[in-house]
């Protein structure tokens, strides 16, 4: 297994059963509900988060059927962040194409985000297990502080490495660590195994982030789907920009400091060049490596398995991606 095709090939069955419940669930008598909702799930991605969830489930040698439906409620929770988050962030786009704001607006897209959220909170209750609720209910309010916490971030220039590690552990990990959690509850692993898998998806969403956030000012909008320098567009201080910042003289601070100030990507090449000057992007990276490390260091203690080494694959891939 060497690729995420592969990845996707070994999980073919379930992905496809997944995929059924969640096209039935996203019914509503509603039409613009129904014709967002599937616009939005429709519009690409890998789906990490739920594929995260039953590779887990399988890898714990889960016998039963919900994982499938608790995938569903991971990509529903997943895809009502994004229809908030593009309000919030003003976006026009999404993995390359019109975001449901701007085909829709604001006040639909959070509405139909609701009842996402909603129509999640309806399945979570099947397998009828205290311990699954809660976690998703508590990943859900975590969700929430990370968004609120990056609000209160922005245009920032001296938020801290540890001030963004709350961040995108809130806004992105706590999600992947949910995924791997539940799976190890349905299949009613020991206490050490759900740890392990519930720090397995914690260092892997870190990893996943920080990856995304590099990737921000190195690629480009047909490889990442949105313009180079979005996030200083909308006065997100990332990773790379915070090292920079610590690293760099007072004629290239002042430079980046008042890009941040003023959300202004006007001058993003030679922004792009200071944090080259100073190995922004490697430091991130090396950062992102050491996450994927602890990922894989979390679950040696499954048994071999094809469905482990396609998760070992996907630490490394998440690495790798250039999207």
């Amino acid at each position: 297994m060497q690729n995420f095709t592969e990845i996707q090939a070994l999980m073919k069955s379930d992905l496809e059963l997944m995929d059924q419940i969640l096209v039935n669930r996203l019914d509503s008598n509603v039409d613009l509900i129904s014709q967002m909702s599937h616009y939005i799930i429709n519009s690409g991605g890998k789906r990490i988060r739920p594929l995260l969830l039953l590779l887990c489930a399988k890898a714990t040698d889960y016998e039963g059927d919900y994982h499938h439906s608790m995938a569903v409620v991971i990509e529903l929770i997943h895809t009502a962040t994004l229809l908030h988050d593009d309000v919030v962030d003003q976006s026009t786009t999404r993995r390359g194409q019109d975001s449901a704001n701007e085909l829709w607006g604001n006040a639909p897209s959070v509405l139909v985000g609701d009842f996402l959220y909603s129509r999640a909170f309806e399945i979570m209750v099947e397998p009828n297990s205290m311990a699954i609720m809660r976690i998703l209910s508590k990943a859900t309010n975590q969700i929430s502080e990370g968004e609120v916490l990056q609000l209160l971030n922005i245009k920032n220039a001296k938020v801290t490495q540890s001030e963004y590690f709350a961040v995108i552990e809130r806004k992105t990990a706590c999600l992947f660590k949910a995924a791997c959690q539940i799976a190890g509850i349905l299949s009613q692993c020991d206490k050490v195994i759900i740890e392990s898998l519930s720090s397995f998806g914690m260092y892997l969403g870190n990893a996943f982030q920080i990856i995304d956030d590099t990737l921000d000012y190195e690629s480009n909008s047909l490889i990442i789907g949105k313009e180079i320098g979005d996030d200083l567009s909308e006065g997100k201080v990332t990773l790379p920009m915070i090292y920079a910042l610590e690293k760099t003289g007072k004629a290239e601070k002042k430079i980046l400091t008042d890009a941040i100030l003023n959300s202004d990507t006007s001058n993003i090449e030679k922004i792009v060049e200071i944090l080259l000057s100073v190995n922004a992007f490697q430091f991130s990276r090396d950062i992102a490596q050491k996450e994927s490390n602890k990922a894989l260091k979390s679950i040696e203690i499954l048994p071999n398995s094809e469905y482990k080494t396609a998760l070992k694959l996907l630490c490394e891939l998440s690495l790798e991606r250039s999207s």
